[in-house]
């Protein structure tokens, strides 16, 4: 197999996916009613899989995930909300939405807790988006950034060097599509939010609620939520703006799920800046009924998207009432 299975290259720039089919001989419409037994079971073998592609491509990267915080119940987290969020796919058609997950949390884990300086958090933000507008990767984490930059124009093959043989094969050079425009534009909404973040520990900083929420890119949700799309092909807008709000509400819960380990790691949570958890329960009440009424009309022109996005919202609400996605640091 020489190309993704959700997509076709159209020439510079991003490539885009088949918006209507599947190879994995089930519906590629998002199912709508209650899943059956062997659905379910279906599903979690999907994530089983997923966990064990993206423990394989991890190693490629050997010094970004090392085993505290990244046990194996990490990876089997991320194969569990990547398989929920799109039960009828393949594991190669998830792989865009995995793999930008854990370049999420491997950027992350050295911001916050890896680097020791601002100069240091600023060279890494430059270095990542000077990597994201075609520049030559020059360290661990700018290389996984090229490796995703590179499938999503050129598709996620088993083969882990053919992207890179597609690559060198083109002509075309790295474009400015819309899709690449976007994307490049939310991974540096992402890396300034992050820096941000280190940039208010750093100086003992309280924002209040609204500043706290006006951050939220910092959890990577939308970047992961782009990446997605590019890869299957929905269209970017109206889900773009339904998954702000799912981000929105992600964070808030995310904080009221993990306050004690981020208090104990030195993360920013809105619980540990004084916020009080009835003022971000009502908070959270709110953006879930402003993305409900976001995703409702997409259940229709975009009902993968639309799924997905519920998914997002319910998966990670019964996730986080018994466990987390990272280990133990």
């Amino acid at each position: 197999m020489t190309h993704s299975p959700t997509g076709v290259q159209t020439g510079a720039g991003f490539r885009t996916g088949s918006p209507t089919g599947s190879t994995t001989g089930l519906p590629a419409d998002p199912p709508t009613g209650p899943p059956t037994g062997a659905e379910l079971g279906r599903t979690c073998a999907l994530a089983v899989e997923c966990a064990r592609d993206l423990s394989r491509h991890a190693r490629r990267y050997g010094e970004l995930f090392p085993a505290r915080p990244f046990d194996a119940g990490f990876f089997h987290s991320l194969g569990l909300v990547s398989a929920f969020g799109s039960p009828w796919a393949s594991t190669a058609e998830l792989r865009a939405v995995s793999r930008a997950a854990l370049w999420v949390f491997a950027v992350d884990l050295r911001i916050d807790h890896i680097a020791e300086s601002r100069a240091e958090v600023t060279a890494l933000v430059g270095d990542c988006l000077d990597v994201a507008g075609g520049a030559t990767p020059l360290s661990p984490i700018t290389r996984f950034l090229a490796d995703l930059r590179d499938g999503l124009r050129y598709g996620f093959p088993d083969d882990p060097e053919e992207a890179g043989r597609r690559r060198d094969r083109s002509r075309d050079g790295f474009q400015n599509e819309p899709a690449d425009a976007a994307w490049r534009d939310q991974l540096a909404r992402m890396l300034t939010a992050m820096a941000k973040e280190w940039d208010w520990r750093a100086a003992g900083a309280r924002p209040g609620l609204e500043e706290y929420l006006d951050n939220a890119a910092g959890t990577g949700s939308s970047f992961v939520n782009l990446s997605h799309w590019i890869s299957t092909g929905e269209p970017l807008e109206p889900a773009s703006r339904a998954g702000e709000e799912v981000q929105r509400y992600l964070r808030l819960l995310n904080d009221l799920a993990t306050a004690d380990r981020e208090a104990r790691w030195g993360d920013a949570n809105a619980l540990t800046l004084g916020i009080s958890p009835a003022d971000v329960s009502e908070r959270m009440a709110g953006i879930a009924a402003r993305a409900a009424e976001l995703i409702r009309p997409l259940r229709a022109t975009g009902p993968r998207a639309a799924y997905y996005l519920e998914r997002q919202l319910t998966f990670n609400t019964g996730f986080y009432g018994m466990s987390d996605y990272w280990g133990e640091l």
